[in-house]
Formats: structure tokens, sequence, C-alpha cells
């Protein structure tokens, strides 16, 4: 069976929304990693964008979870690094995973082993594009198969 693009797409129209959307994925690969052991709120936009959160106990690349976020400094450390289970799903996935006991024990192990890399995204589409590319590209341990 032959496969069509939809009616008015054409393939090159898929192959530069891929480009684009490859354009991020480059740009937050190569971004520098901030390890949350010395992570601090100055070291971090108040830019909307997307993120990954990388473990280095799996290796150091290994993707653990991957978000979008309107505030970068907010959602990575006030969230992922400071907040209750409500505010970071990682945590909860580490504890339910049964690899971090409590949320004390989550809390140490993102400092100890975690570090965080992102690009700002101001569009709120191309945000949600970017990460569902990341995410399918990279495929973290945690966040992809979580319905809601």
């Amino acid at each position: 069976m032959t496969k069509h693009p939809p009616e008015g797409l054409s393939h090159a129209a898929y192959a530069s929304r891929i480009a684009a959307l490859s354009t991020h994925l480059d740009g937050v690969l190569s971004a520098s990693p901030i390890a949350f052991a010395t992570m601090k709120p100055s070291q971090l936009p108040e830019l909307a964008g997307v993120y990954i959160i990388y473990t280095t106990a799996l290796g150091p690349t290994a993707p653990y979870y991957i978000g979008r976020t309107k505030n970068l400094r907010q959602r990575l450390y006030n969230n992922h690094l400071m907040g209750p289970l409500n505010n970071a799903r990682l945590k909860k996935y580490l504890i339910e995973a049964q690899e971090c006991l409590d949320l004390p024990t989550s809390k140490t192990f993102i400092r100890a082993n975690c570090h965080a890399r992102w690009i700002a995204i101001s569009d709120m589409r191309e945000r949600f594009l970017a990460e569902c590319f990341l995410a399918a590209v990279l495929q973290p341990k945690y966040g992809l198969y979580e319905e809601h």
C-alpha cells in the first residue's frame, strides 16, 4: 500500500517541518548542561522553552524526562528540584518505579545524578511540537507513556 500525504501537503512540506524541528533537537543537544547539584535560579532564564533532564546514573546522555514550560527557571529549579510531588512528575515517576523511596530521596537522587539542557521557544505551538519531536527521537525513560 502506497502512503500519500494529506491533500495539500507535499513531501517537501513534511521535510521542511522535520528540518525545523531538527533545529530544536540540535539546539537542545548542543546546549551546555547544568547539573542539579550546582544549579542556581540565576543560571536559568525566565523564558518559555523545552528541556531535557538527563541522569548520569544511566550514562552521560541518558534522557530521563522531556518537558515544556512557560518559565524554565520556575519549572526546572522550583518544581523539578525543590518542589513537591504534584509540581514535578519526574519525582513521582522515580518513586512509582521504585528507583527512589520517597520525596526526600527523589530530591537527593535528582540533585546527585541529574542535569538539564534546554532551549528557549516563545511560541506555545512550537514548544508543543518540539517537545513531541524530542520525545519521539530521544525516547526518555519517563513521561512518554502517561495518558490523561
